[in-house]
């Protein structure tokens, strides 16, 4: 099977050493040879750190790599099964790219993107083929990560659907379907643990230590919403939140925070450029959290009831199946339990009186309990 893939990024990448690792012979492309030699390098030195590691051998890597064949040329695409766009994430840029593969490739290949939260649908109204346009959203890095939302278009034909699904898991990844709505599953349903928590910070309830301290001490998260954040990068993390409350028509629960706009704007985009919310160099002075068990409880509690009722929410409105949605949370984004199932352990009654609480108290639309959340009762 040959993919082409359009873009040689960190995430174009590694979506073609996916494949390569799958046996798929794979044209890489991109504008720029100085990113195609990046990639083709990062490609390699990510086979030998595998050999090292006893999980490929030299025969191997060298079999991959010249199934990689890396060019400037879109036209290398055109005996492609599939492509997969992995480019800028900008609309008007996207289907500029899929006009052209049309042009291009077979009529029988399958035309995805990798966006992260633009609207499938909308890509696929530009081509005269719609019906065999859908999205393939890896997470970063797509080497490592096993999530794989599956995204059809209104136009995509149910065959096409089947079959990315068939190749995503030959590829050894998990697929999980998501209505073509922005965010999809992961990148929407997340939003309160990041958007919940600057809240908290703003309130001045708690500094950025302690709050991540409440996320990782008392519920269990890998990382706190800061530090995440950080790691993130919030150049990209805000595009996310702003991109996800405005294709909503502004709706409140995912309105962006003018705190970490502020972040963005100076430059402080979190680890990889040594500053974010935390401070990353050498002789920055750490915060200390305050370790007060009341005060932990009362932060996790307030940031997971906004998540468990925006999985609700998602349910409810057909977003994707409850099974997707609870995968989708623990493998895409490593939650420490499905949301929904958390939910219910936690107790609905209870979730529904503290956001009904939060609600009456702020009177913010942001806080309104979902009917997903109180369906859940029946």
């Amino acid at each position: 099977m040959q993919i082409a893939v359009i873009g040689a990024g960190t995430m174009g990448s590694g979506i073609a050493q996916v494949a390569l690792m799958s046996g798929c012979e794979v044209i890489l492309t991109d504008t720029s040879q100085a990113s195609l030699d990046r990639a083709r390098s990062g490609i390699s030195d990510s086979f030998v750190k595998l050999r090292e590691k006893g999980k490929i051998d030299i025969e191997q890597s060298v079999m991959y790599l010249e199934k990689l064949h890396c060019t400037t040329q879109l036209e290398a695409a055109s005996g492609a099964d599939l492509v997969i766009e992995a480019i800028v994430e900008n609309l008007a840029t996207k289907k500029e790219i899929f006009t052209q593969l049309e042009n291009i490739v077979s009529p029988e290949c399958i035309l995805a993107s990798n966006t992260s939260s633009l609207s499938i649908t909308s890509i696929a109204g530009t081509v005269r083929h719609p019906h065999r346009v859908i999205g393939i959203h890896f997470f970063n890095p797509a080497n490592i990560m096993k999530l794989v939302e599956i995204i059809p278009a209104i136009q995509t034909d149910t065959a096409v659907c089947s079959k990315t699904i068939d190749i995503i898991s030959s590829w050894k990844k998990i697929p999980v379907v998501a209505k073509d709505t922005p965010g999809f599953i992961v990148n929407r349903i997340a939003r309160p643990y990041y958007s919940e928590a600057i809240r908290i910070l703003e309130e001045g309830i708690a500094d950025i230590a302690t709050i991540d301290l409440a996320m990782t001490k008392l519920a269990g998260f890998r990382m706190g919403p800061f530090t995440l954040m950080d790691f993130i990068g919030h150049d990209v993390n805000y595009a996310v939140t702003e991109s996800v409350w405005t294709a909503c028509y502004y709706e409140p629960r995912y309105t962006p925070s003018f705190t970490q706009k502020r972040l963005v704007e100076a430059g402080y985009l979190g680890k990889k450029t040594g500053r974010g919310f935390y401070d990353y160099r050498n002789d920055a002075i750490q915060v200390q959290p305050n370790d007060d068990f009341d005060l932990l409880t009362t932060i996790s509690e307030r940031i997971l009831v906004m998540l468990f009722n925006e999985a609700a929410d998602a349910l409810y409105h057909g977003i994707a199946s409850r099974d997707d949605i609870e995968q989708a949370m623990t493998t895409g984004v490593n939650y420490p339990k499905g949301l929904i199932a958390w939910a219910q352990e936690f107790g609905i009654s209870r979730c529904i009186e503290k956001l009904d609480s939060l609600f009456d108290y702020y009177k913010d639309a942001r806080y309104r309990c979902s009917p997903g959340l109180k369906k859940l009762l029946i």
